[in-house]
């Protein structure tokens, strides 16, 4: 039986962009300490993820943009690309392996080398946009697996679950026009990036949920949004923005799940998986910002994913 492929690289806890910033390596170290703590890290391969090369990247973002963010890439000092993100000297070698970590993923299980994947890398991407970096994201990562799945493999339907606590924004401006990917997304609204709610159609299954709104209320959103959806579109493969923001606990939102809630979004994205798509499973790391509820939260994912059935 293979096993998950959990896949990283050093560089991850190289991009820096200030010395408080809440996106920070801490975060990378906090899952490995809490994987390597137990017996789960028996349960895994463990990968180095490669560079996305720049025709990887330029299947999901304009060759503009692409060769802006190599161009802008400091040799030292910081510089700013909007409001909330930053590049280091660091930045680009970590969100090009972060890219390549999903490309490497989606590689391993779809030949079989891996039952499914975790990709334990920063920066997150699902903010990135075809010619826009935002929200900490510099390139959207779970965009070009999809893009690399349907590229360079029979692969004619791909699902994306996003249950990160922020509207994957520029996952939807990356994919709203293709009939193929499907977005099932569920987010914190009114809240940052502001957007989502309002721009629901056959393929982006946007599910806003308010602040402070009961745990309960996410599982039944989840069931009565996402499961038809899914049934309809019956994915071949399955891709996972894994933010683990909406945890109580974490202090840069308001919603109110727990790690038990992880493990049941992992349960049904595996039932899905099972029944539409050979089990084939991609998560990539996101947000969350709680150190403790983080690791806690992404070693529940984890583990959900490694068990079998």
């Amino acid at each position: 039986m293979t096993n998950t492929a959990f896949i990283s690289h050093p560089d991850t806890l190289l991009h820096v962009m200030d010395g408080s910033h809440p996106e920070s390596p801490a975060r990378i170290t906090a899952i490995k300490n809490a994987v390597n703590a137990s017996d789960l890290k028996e349960k895994l391969q463990l990968y180095e993820a490669p560079a996305a090369t720049k025709a990887q990247l330029q299947r999901v973002h304009s060759t503009d943009y692409v060769d802006y963010i190599h161009s802008i890439a400091p040799k030292a000092g910081l510089v700013r690309l909007d409001g909330d993100t930053a590049m280091g000297p660091m930045s680009l070698s970590a969100a090009l392996h972060a890219s390549g970590a999903v490309v490497l993923a989606t590689d391993l299980v779809i030949t079989g080398k891996a039952k499914n994947a975790f990709c334990c890398v920063r920066p997150p991407g699902h903010h990135a946009g075809r010619a826009n970096s935002a929200g900490f994201c510099i390139f959207n990562h779970i965009a070009v697996g999809v893009a690399h799945a349907m590229s360079q493999y029979p692969i004619k339907r791909a699902a994306i679950i996003d249950f990160d606590v922020h509207h994957g924004d520029g996952t939807e401006d990356i994919f709203s026009s293709n009939p193929n990917v499907m977005l099932c997304s569920t987010f914190q609204h009114p809240f940052y990036p502001f957007s989502g709610a309002e721009t629901r159609s056959k393929n982006m299954i946007n599910v806003p949920l308010a602040a402070k709104t009961r745990r309960e209320d996410f599982r039944e959103a989840v069931i009565t949004e996402f499961a038809p959806a899914l049934d309809d579109f019956k994915p071949e493969i399955m891709f996972v923005s894994a933010g683990f923001d909406a945890h109580l606990n974490d202090p840069l939102a308001d919603l109110t799940l727990i790690e038990e809630d992880y493990v049941w979004i992992t349960e049904f994205i595996k039932e899905f998986a099972a029944k539409y798509a050979k089990n084939r499973i991609i998560s990539s790391l996101e947000g969350g910002y709680h150190l403790p509820s983080l690791a806690q939260s992404a070693w529940a994912h984890i583990n959900c994913l490694a068990k079998n059935g």
